[in-house]
């Protein structure tokens, strides 16, 4: 399975598996759509070639839009 799609999910078994449930906007208790490795990918790419070159502390700035990005997601990060 590619890091792209996920399966598709299947409903739950007490019938909260609705698509009203799977249209509600990311974040705030909803399931992420995506694996975290596929979520957020341009800050992901700014956020690792900082590190690469300049360390960890200089990369605060970035490290933290990644989270926000992955939390925006709805990954509790």
């Amino acid at each position: 399975m590619s890091c792209a799609e996920l399966p598709p999910e299947t409903p739950a078994v007490n019938g909260e598996g609705s698509s009203a449930a799977t249209a509600a906007a990311p974040g705030a208790g909803s399931k992420p759509k995506k694996k975290i490795c596929c979520a957020c990918p341009d800050t992901k790419r700014l956020r690792d070639e900082c590190v690469v070159e300049h360390g960890e502390p200089a990369c605060t700035k970035w490290i933290e839009a990644h989270k926000r990005c992955l939390r925006a997601e709805g990954f509790n990060v």
